[in-house]
């Protein structure tokens, strides 16, 4: 007997090897309908098809950029000459929202880039050695996705200080697929050139294009936000116009409803089928039926929110965004001070790891093109984690109240917080300052 069971045994692992083989692992993708390889083109549908997958890679945006960094030549608060020129030139060419979008291209992408245009006179494949007119040389920032930016040639010679790094770059403005389409839009420009590595920022968390997308980990959990909200709208859309169950009464005579219907007996079921479908174009009809009992087919749907909220959390973790920063305010709760700051720890962190190094690269070349001076250049950024004027004079406010319960306590004794120390918190010069000033 033994041996019968062990020859079908061996006999189903031939027909079947994914089920009787012994082996206990599971295809988790294809079971739960998630891809094997994540392509760009998937990271870009979700973020544009995917409320989630957006507020996270938009709010992580607006925060980490909420306010616009400044380039000193030093520590002085007053601004020099070279400081304004820099910062109108900006201005003139839209440089912080390009960069900005290039910033949040790479979030969703892994990588980007930003194309420098410069006035050098020279095409984009050739290396930058000078750029004359200062920051006038500074003609248009471009950003790019992933998709339209790829390498074409790299540094294989391992005795070069550029080996493993790009040659060449190719920008193809088309290369961007259209999600509603399904193809590449007629009404994008095709603009598509070499380019030099000189004159391409690359931007993402480690410098190169193998950085991995922020929506990568938590890609399977869109996937399931996008089943579960849309098998629920589905599934209510298809419980308030399903098809009614009609059921043939005894009395039934099949000649005399071929006749009302004005077919032969053998087309009867063609012509309800007509008849039920023109009724169902709109709740206001009436479904006239002759020996027939027409009932409808009630299915009871499950309230999603639970199912939701997993996928959602798991999601809001693998951006490391709270999730009621995430989702706002729709499931009825604010996001507590605590989660307010913890994210604005992580924007913080995403400046001092990803943005301020590519700064700092960028300000590198203006440098070394002769665009801006050879200074000791400084990016400042005011703090995200400064306490708004409301929070400093409760903290203001708090310290008066320590000083007078300690003066009441102690009779003459000392309060516990100068009067400097005082306006210090609310961002306020001490008073011995303000006198000198005024004498």
């Amino acid at each position: 007997m033994n041996a019968i069971i062990n020859a079908a045994q061996r006999r189903l692992s031939t027909l079947f090897p994914e089920f009787f083989n012994g082996n206990t692992k599971h295809d988790y993708a294809k079971d739960y309908g998630w891809p094997d390889n994540i392509t760009f083109d998937f990271l870009y549908r979700v973020y544009t098809r995917n409320g989630l997958a957006a507020a996270a890679a938009d709010r992580l945006s607006l925060r980490t950029w909420q306010t616009l960094p400044e380039f000193w030549e030093s520590n002085k608060p007053v601004e020099s000459g070279y400081e304004s020129d820099l910062r109108k030139r900006f201005e003139d060419i839209r440089g912080w929202s390009a960069l900005i979008e290039t910033d949040l291209r790479a979030f969703v992408g892994g990588y980007s880039g930003a194309i420098l245009r410069l006035a050098d006179n020279k095409n984009f494949s050739e290396p930058v050695d000078r750029v004359n007119g200062g920051v006038d040389g500074i003609v248009e920032i471009v950003p790019a996705w992933a998709s339209q930016l790829t390498v074409t040639q790299w540094d294989d010679n391992e005795q070069s200080e550029n080996y493993g790094r790009p040659l060449m770059f190719q920008f193809n403005e088309s290369a961007l697929r259209d999600t509603n389409t399904g193809a590449n839009s007629t009404n994008q420009k095709m603009r598509q050139f070499n380019v030099h590595p000189d004159r391409v920022l690359l931007w993402s968390a480690d410098g190169t294009i193998y950085a991995r997308s922020n929506l990568h980990a938590g890609y399977n959990s869109l996937i399931d936000v996008e089943k579960i909200v849309g098998a629920g709208g589905e599934g209510f859309w298809k419980n308030a116009k399903s098809a009614p169950v009609i059921s043939v009464e005894d009395k039934f005579d099949v000649q005399t409803m071929a006749q009302s219907l004005g077919v032969t007996p053998d087309l009867i079921k063609d012509a309800m089928s007509e008849r039920v479908s023109d009724w169902q174009q709109g709740f206001d009809k009436l479904l006239m039926l002759q020996g027939m009992k027409a009932e409808a087919l009630a299915v009871t749907l499950p309230q999603p929110n639970e199912f939701f909220m997993i996928a959602a959390n798991m999601f809001a973790a693998s951006v490391s965004i709270p999730v009621r920063v995430l989702i706002g305010n729709q499931t009825g709760e604010r996001a507590s001070t605590e989660d307010q700051i913890d994210f604005n720890k992580t924007c913080m962190s995403r400046r001092e790891r990803v943005v301020i190094p590519m700064l700092r690269d960028l300000l590198n070349r203006f440098e070394k093109w002769g665009i801006i001076a050879q200074k000791d250049w400084i990016i400042h950024w005011d703090s995200l984690l400064d306490s708004s004027p409301s929070d400093k004079m409760t903290r203001a406010q708090g310290m008066a109240t320590i000083n007078n319960t300690m003066l009441g306590a102690m009779g003459d004794g000392e309060p516990a917080f100068s009067v400097d120390e005082i306006r210090a918190e609310l961002n306020m010069d001490p008073r011995e300052q303000i006198g000198a000033t005024n004498g």
